[in-house]
């Protein structure tokens, strides 16, 4: 169910980066993802009158990458979450502090993942941007499972699984078909067949992967136990099959058939779109986002490491 969740959030990904990216600019001047349209909302505008005089050119793109990534969000006050989190860490005090202001700093973090990989997309294109995108903004999701596991918590990994399907199916959906109807309520959203048709048999497959592990343990009929060892490495197997299948849909999708995913032409001779560019260089983005993956990992563990303290404290936190 993991992989089918992904492969949605791909393909919605690519799909509103190069099928919706010119009714999103005329609204909001910039292209949005399915992913970070929801939060698109959080963001402000920077004004770089300031910066703009700094006669050094490494000092005035330092302060502007700053103020860009880390003042660029409404939420960049809970970006003081994330050293209070290390204090209260390292000073001992306590696991509720700790599991609360590792939350409150993931926060702002995951935010500012998507603008990154938003960023890059403008180098990169909208097809590796939607999935770096689709990726990325995962990221917070992924390392909290991995440390999950890691530790033995499986019923922290299952939730944190329950979770995102509920809100990728349900809020990510709904946000991203309200909005789109907001951009221009003249018009109607547009939903491109050739697409479907290329992620319906991927989405089938995990499906199905997902579904046979839990059959399989319903229809062994030996003693109790005996089914534990054939499903887990059925569902091992099935793990494989499905990376194996997205490794080659990506190849599909980037190399042989990228025509198929091109967006449709549009008989539009509005010219109210606006120019767009990138507000950081892309060196620059790479690094903030491979230093924001850094915290959110170290940030990541301290919220699992904590997290049955905070079920002790409260039962029905879990």
């Amino acid at each position: 169910m993991a992989s089918v969740l992904y492969e949605t959030e791909l393909f919605d990904a690519i799909g509103m980066e190069r099928g919706l990216t010119k009714e999103i600019r005329q609204s909001h001047g910039r292209g949005r993802t399915a992913h970070n349209l929801s939060s698109s909302s959080l963001r402000k505008k920077s004004d770089n009158s300031l910066v703009s005089k700094v006669r050094c050119r490494v000092l005035r793109n330092l302060l502007t990458n700053l103020q860009e990534v880390l003042l660029g969000t409404k939420l960049f006050v809970l970006f003081l979450a994330v050293p209070l989190a290390f204090v209260a860490q390292n000073w001992r005090f306590g696991r509720t502090w700790v599991f609360a202001l590792s939350l409150l700093g993931l926060t702002p973090l995951a935010e500012r993942l998507s603008f990154l990989t938003e960023q890059i997309s403008f180098y990169t294109g909208p097809t590796v941007g939607g999935l770096l995108n689709a990726t990325c903004g995962n990221a917070t999701e992924l390392i909290i499972a991995l440390f999950a596991l890691h530790m033995g918590k499986i019923e922290v990994v299952k939730l944190s699984l329950v979770g995102s399907i509920l809100s990728n199916l349900l809020l990510v959906l709904g946000t991203s078909l309200f909005c789109g109807g907001l951009v221009d309520l003249s018009k109607e959203q547009r939903f491109d067949r050739k697409q479907v048709d290329a992620n319906t048999a991927l989405l089938l497959l995990g499906a199905l992967c997902h579904m046979l592990p839990l059959l399989l343990r319903y229809t062994v009929n030996s003693g109790e136990g005996s089914s534990t060892a054939p499903t887990l490495a059925f569902s091992r197997a099935s793990s494989i099959v499905m990376l194996v299948a997205y490794v080659a849909y990506l190849f599909f999708q980037l190399k042989t058939h990228g025509h198929l995913f091109e967006p449709q032409e549009e008989d539009d001779t509005d010219d109210t779109v606006s120019h767009v560019e990138a507000v950081i260089g892309f060196t620059s983005a790479i690094a903030w986002l491979v230093g924001m993956t850094i915290l959110i990992a170290v940030l990541s563990q301290y919220a699992v490491c904590t997290i049955e303290n905070m079920r002790i404290v409260n039962g029905a936190f879990l």
